[in-house]
């Protein structure tokens, strides 16, 4: 249990320090050091700092996984007002952040998925689990007659992630959260009206 305890410690205070300050930008000292975590522990748990990172998007994605069951599985909301929520919950969190981390995923995406082939897949199965959550309550929506039966629910999830991780870019380079206010209205009020 120990060892579970203080590898889960590496990688709780390293996402935090990467997402503020870029995979790159970051040491393994420094992690070591947030975690008080011995020097000697990290090559025990990680066999690289690659490694760590690939380990890094899935801490991350666990995030969003949470957020997919809190919001986009709420059998109690209509499939579209479980997507706005679902979106609102982010924006939500943004605003915490004071609009600076934006989408940590789509961070490092950005700062590594054309360096590393072992990111580059990772990201990809990870964005694709992403699109996957949207898809689904977009078919309910579609089941439920909420949204034109004839949209192509898979284009339609891509568009809509593509579209949210360059709102959350925009939101960072704004130090506001106008891109994202943005995205929900054209989202929610054109495109899936």
């Amino acid at each position: 249990m120990e060892k579970e305890t203080t590898k889960r410690k590496i990688l709780e205070h390293g996402a935090q320090i990467v997402h503020r300050k870029g995979f790159n930008h970051t040491g393994i000292q420094e992690i070591l050091e947030s975690a008080e975590v011995p020097k000697g522990s990290f090559y025990f748990y990680f066999k690289s700092k690659e490694e760590f990172g690939l380990a890094l998007v899935d801490y991350y994605f666990n995030f969003f996984a949470l957020m997919i069951e809190s919001h986009l599985k709420d059998s109690s909301l209509s499939p579209m007002r479980r997507l706005q929520r679902f979106f609102e919950g982010f924006r939500a969190v943004c605003e915490e952040q004071g609009c600076k981390g934006g989408c940590p995923i789509g961070n490092l995406t950005q700062e590594m998925g054309g360096l590393s082939d072992a990111f580059q897949h990772k990201l990809r199965e990870i964005f694709s689990r992403m699109k996957a959550g949207i898809a689904e309550c977009l078919e309910s929506a579609r089941r439920e007659h909420e949204i034109d039966p004839s949209l192509q629910v898979d284009e339609v999830a891509d568009f809509i992630l593509n579209s949210w991780e360059g709102a959350l870019l925009r939101m960072k380079a704004e130090g506001n959260l106008q891109p994202l206010i943005l995205f929900e209205k054209m989202i929610f009020d054109r495109i899936l009206k």
